[in-house]
């Protein structure tokens, strides 16, 4: 009870009984926890409670973890490119045999052990591939996966493929001056004086086809320019002692393994 201590009014007056002390202990209780249930699950405030993470610092975590991923793949492709560049410039290399049906080193299987006759089923769908393809203006080649490859430069051949004799491409004949293209578009990933070859161009092609351009003269690209079907990357003409005369030593890779590029190219 409060009462006025000069008139003796009863101003306030509360009866405390069992039930009453009980009934609001429980209100109570369940308010806190209403409100701080609500706190953590609803509000921002839950991140300064210990053992809650903050979203933003879970946001971040997931974006580096997905850019570790990418960079990884990025070195491991780049690693990839690096020796098979090394291989070319060193010559340190296996031999697979590849020719205009295939630019992948395959399984050598014996041909006798399978039934290579076509079924009636395949004798049909021949047919009709036929004649969809009656009137196609273009030459599909499945060597190159829809890629055509054209000459870097006309002329005759001086010296052929030949893995035995470490001979990795061939030697086309040409003139002081004479343009060098690319065979197909790609991405310059070496533009370079070297001591063995004069001027060297290797360009990197889709599928991960490598072209490379050895006794040039000088070079019109730097290493990472783009270039085009038939752009010109060099020019030939580099006089050196003990050859066969101007020329253009030609080399094609795929997966750290030369191809001889008279089976894709024709330069006469």
């Amino acid at each position: 009870m409060v009462v006025n201590e000069d008139t003796l009014e009863e101003k306030f007056s509360l009866r405390l009984t069992l039930m009453n002390v009980f009934v609001v202990l429980t209100l109570g209780a369940i308010i806190i926890i209403s409100v701080t249930t609500y706190i953590i699950a609803f509000t921002p405030l839950r991140e300064y409670i210990p053992g809650y993470s903050s979203s933003i610092l879970k946001k971040s975590a997931t974006e580096l973890a997905i850019k570790s991923d990418s960079l990884e793949t990025i070195v491991r492709q780049n690693n990839i490119y690096i020796e098979s560049i090394k291989k070319v410039l060193n010559g340190d290399l296996q031999y697979a045999q590849l020719n205009k049906d295939s630019i992948m080193a395959g399984e050598q299987l014996d041909p006798s052990k399978f039934n290579l006759e076509p079924t009636p089923e395949e004798e049909k769908l021949r047919e009709q591939i036929d004649q969809e393809d009656k009137y196609n203006l273009f030459e599909k080649t499945s060597a190159t996966q829809n890629m055509v490859l054209f000459a870097p430069t006309r002329g005759n051949i001086l010296k052929k493929f030949d893995v035995q004799d470490k001979q990795f491409g061939v030697e086309i004949s040409t003139v002081v001056n004479a343009p060098i293209k690319a065979v197909t578009a790609g991405t310059v990933i070496f533009s370079s004086w070297t001591l063995s070859d004069g001027y060297v161009v290797i360009l990197r092609h889709k599928e991960g086809l490598l072209s490379v351009y050895k006794k040039c003269a000088s070079v019109t690209k730097s290493q990472g320019d783009i270039v085009r079907t038939g752009e010109v990357i060099a020019l030939g003409g580099l006089v050196a002692k003990n050859t066969s005369g101007i020329h253009l030593l030609f080399e094609l890779w795929k997966d750290g393994y030369p191809i001889d590029p008279t089976s894709l190219i024709e330069f006469e």
